[in-house]
């Protein structure tokens, strides 16, 4: 079924657009990969292939080590593809009018599950200093969407009950929510293993009892996702990657999500529309998962 749409999108390209069989060759190569993915996946209706099949497809590729100039090439393959059948009226819907760049690839962030996150907050054991420290810096990461380097540096009266005060880019300061399973890790983490007589007021300690550093969080991130059998590359900027696309997911106003990760340009928030796709009408406190 779908080599017949192959056959007369490389006919059209041929004879109409007159392409040479080198490029040709590109095309139905590219193509053919999405074909054996869906195919892989018992997927054979071609007017139902959608945006998340092609997202998908593409993350396989890029899990194979794919070149960056390979992911983009592919991007350009499928969107000329796409674009012909909805013209031809084979497809309702265009998967990959959103995929407007060949620079696409470049702005879609690795992104968990929510029961991916969920899997990976739980993993650290609270009931010794590291795992509680550890258990507290995750939910804040994801709770608020902080950068690595803004976790760092708070402090311990930067949280309050329902927000926290965060130094970011340029020493700009802004107050994002955080949500209360966040607020009761830190809580848990300072009643039960932060001395009265420390002085260090970092809110996240090391082992030495200085400020902790991002090369430790990061270290620990990896410790965590592999013990929760995740298989993506992340980070800590995963979990701001996934604060952000789940509260999209959600309903949450692009410019709020814009407020919250302090990006200065409107544009940088924008890369999660590639990878959401319900409608914006509410914000933060009423639909981050960990309220």
């Amino acid at each position: 079924m779908y080599e017949q749409y192959l056959a007369e999108f490389l006919s059209y390209l041929g004879a109409e657009k007159g392409l040479r069989p080198n490029t040709l060759e590109s095309y139905a190569r590219d193509i053919r990969f999405l074909f054996q993915f869906l195919s892989a996946q018992n997927h054979t209706a071609i007017s139902s292939i959608h945006t998340d099949h092609i997202l998908a497809f593409l993350g396989k590729m890029k899990d194979k080590k794919y070149a960056e100039a390979s992911l983009c090439r592919l991007v350009v393959s499928l969107k000329v593809f796409f674009r012909y059948l909805k013209r031809e009226n084979v497809i309702p819907k265009d998967p990959t009018l959103h995929l407007d760049s060949p620079k696409f690839w470049q702005l879609v962030p690795e992104v968990l599950t929510i029961d991916e996150v969920s899997n990976l907050l739980s993993i650290p054991k609270v009931d010794a200093l590291i795992g509680a420290r550890d258990r507290a810096i995750l939910e804040v990461l994801y709770a608020s969407g902080l950068r690595v380097s803004e976790v760092c540096s708070l402090n311990l009266f930067d949280v309050a009950d329902d927000y926290v005060r965060v130094k970011g880019k340029g020493n700009k300061e802004r107050v994002v929510p955080i949500a209360k399973q966040a607020v009761l890790a830190i809580d848990f983490y300072l009643a039960n293993f932060r001395k009265d007589s420390e002085k260090e007021e970092a809110l996240f300690l090391s082992v030495k009892g200085k400020r902790i550093d991002r090369i430790t969080i990061w270290e620990r991130i990896k410790f965590y996702a592999k013990k929760a059998g995740i298989v993506k590359n992340i980070s800590p900027h995963t979990l701001r990657h996934s604060f952000a696309t789940h509260l999209l997911e959600n309903g949450a106003d692009l410019r709020v999500i814009q407020e919250m990760l302090g990006h200065a340009s409107i544009g940088t928030t924008d890369r999660y529309t590639h990878i959401s796709h319900k409608h914006l009408h509410e914000a933060f406190s009423q639909f981050h998962p960990r309220q």
